[in-house]
């Protein structure tokens, strides 16, 4: 009797999480400082390897200004997978990354701002798998690419962090928990937190007395504007530009009535810089196609794949795909099972680049027989079939035609364009011009295709493309012509129409209907949650307000 009572009080007594075995192997603890600051979050101000950290390297305050960069490390004891699992014992590995990642919450002053379920998928699952520290950016100015954790931080600014972080002195605290959502969401154990003393300074003020606009010079096909606009609201644009209110804008131009008024740029660029305005690409093709069919070489925008392809070659064949036009292809509204907005998508875009053919991806692809016909949704593998059509017919292929029938007649020489893995120009976007000479292109459908007395691109053409085709799920009043978008800016109690031309990184190309405008707007803020939203408040408080006198 009493070796059995001595065996049962032998046991040890573990919390109930760590009587659950890892499902994965990890890559340990990798340093004794990690050893050290197990469940404890730090945080730098610049990208330092992992390996290179040291305690020295951590910030116990820190000034906070527009072009602050923020980085954080969290040294962790388990990998997010056996975190997961701890929750859910009876899934497997690939289902727990399914369904749960980490959850971050952000705290000001001790006040809980934002809180997010990261969306499974980012980190990769390699990395849910092994890895025990994370050391990611929050903000990155200098070299950001809008990556998961940049992302986070901007949802938080949008979500309460932005009017949290006034300037002066505040606390940001960090929090990290595991999270699984089945049929609710359940957390587990704290795996990580931190705070750091910030000094916020992100309200400075621009005295305008010091700030000089560029001297606009005429440029091929755009003479010089006399007209007035107010200057000092352009100064002030610019120095909030300057002080990364605004962040990574790169040109600013303004024709008004066919003439050049306006012409700013900022962080590094000049007139002759040639800029990657990526999405903004896809519109010249609803162009070329355009100009394809006045010049006989496509019947019309109702023409079907069947025409172009053999379509029972590809998988996922069934005779709807037969049926899909040239119209669905330029109105975003085909069938094909791909939506960029969704990551789980089949036919995302960031699941065709890396494929050896991108037509083959996106005619591949099955039909969402769930969507109701004729919807809208953002499908750039549908824009590459659309260049493969007119690359197969038109003179020369699609390149050559693009330079002889549009860039040549502009009088843009001075561009260069990215391609697909089968050296087609690629459609997707990407071409690289000068902010000018996409204004250019801009003046042209403001001038009804009408380029130094010739017709570029047919009238009629120009009336279709500039036609509410189809409405925008999920946006209030915005619309999609021939791959061109559309929506009202608002300045004052005042609303203006404009059709335009959008990219990834807050790029723009805006031809306006009831104002004798074209303005273009480039920039770099790619993958950032503030690239689009700062361009309507730039177009709506600065530059609108300043030239429509």
């Amino acid at each position: 009797m009493k070796l059995i009572l001595l065996l049962v009080f032998s046991i040890p007594c573990f919390p109930a999480f760590a009587q659950v075995l890892d499902i994965e192997k990890t890559e340990g603890i990798q340093s004794s400082l990690q050893k050290n600051n197990i469940g404890k979050i730090y945080f730098t101000n610049t990208a330092i390897p992992t390996a290179s950290l040291c305690e020295n390297h951590f910030l116990s305050s820190y000034t906070l200004t527009n072009k602050s960069d923020l980085f954080f490390v969290a040294f962790m004891n388990n990998s997010l997978t056996n975190y997961l699992h701890w929750i859910s014992p009876d899934l497997a590995a690939d289902s727990l990354t399914k369904i749960g990642n980490y959850q971050f919450t952000l705290f000001i002053d001790n006040k809980e701002i934002y809180k997010s379920n990261l969306l499974p998928g980012a980190p990769f699952a390699k990395i849910l798998d092994t890895a025990t520290n994370l050391n990611r950016p929050l903000i990155n100015n200098t070299n950001g690419n809008g990556s998961w954790s940049e992302s986070f931080w901007g949802r938080f600014l949008f979500n309460g962090g932005d009017s949290a972080l006034t300037d002066g002195i505040h606390t940001l605290k960090m929090e990290i928990y595991p999270y699984i959502k089945a049929d609710s969401v359940e957390t587990g154990e704290l795996i990580a937190s931190g705070e750091l003393k910030l000094n916020v300074l992100r309200n400075p003020a621009i005295n305008i007395s010091k700030i000089s606009l560029n001297n606009v010079k005429p440029y091929d096909g755009f003479p010089i504007s006399r007209e007035g606009f107010d200057k000092n609201k352009i100064k002030k644009l610019k120095g909030m530009i300057d002080a990364g209110v605004f962040k990574n804008i790169s040109g600013v131009i303004v024709v008004k009535n066919g003439r050049l008024l306006l012409e700013e740029y900022f962080n590094g660029e000049t007139r002759s810089t040639l800029h990657d305005p990526r999405s903004v690409g896809k519109f010249f093709f609803s162009t070329i196609t355009g100009i394809a069919i006045h010049d006989g070489h496509i019947k019309n925008e109702d023409e079907p794949l069947n025409d172009f392809y053999d379509l029972k070659s590809f998988e996922n064949y069934i005779p709807q795909k037969e049926n899909i036009t040239i119209r669905d292809l330029l109105t975003m509204s085909s069938s094909f099972n791909g939506n960029d907005e969704d990551y789980k998508s089949p036919g995302n875009e960031e699941n065709m680049y890396p494929t050896s053919d991108w037509v083959k991806f996106a005619l591949d692809l099955s039909l969402k027989e769930t969507r109701p016909a004729g919807k809208w949704h953002y499908f750039t593998a549908g824009v590459i079939i659309l260049g493969d059509m007119l690359n197969k017919k038109v003179t020369g292929g699609l390149e050559a035609y693009a330079d002889e029938k549009l860039f040549k007649p502009l009088h843009i020489s001075h561009y260069k364009w990215q391609y697909t893995p089968q050296h087609v120009p690629n459609t997707a976007g990407g071409i690289q011009m000068n902010a000018l000479d996409f204004a250019k292109y801009g003046q042209l459908y403001k001038n009804d295709g009408v380029w130094r007395n010739k017709q570029i691109i047919p009238k009629e053409w120009i009336a279709k493309t500039f036609t509410k085709q189809k409405q925008i799920l999920g946006r209030n009043n915005e619309y999609y012509g021939y791959l061109f978008w559309n929506k009202n800016f608002i300045v004052g109690s005042k609303s203006y129409e404009a059709f335009y031309c959008a990219g990834n990184g807050g790029n723009y190309i805006l031809v306006f209907r009831d104002l004798p405008l074209v303005i273009v707007i480039t920039a770099t803020a790619y993958g950032q949650p503030y690239a689009h939203p700062q361009v309507t408040k730039v177009l709506s408080d600065y530059i609108l307000p300043a030239v429509i006198m």
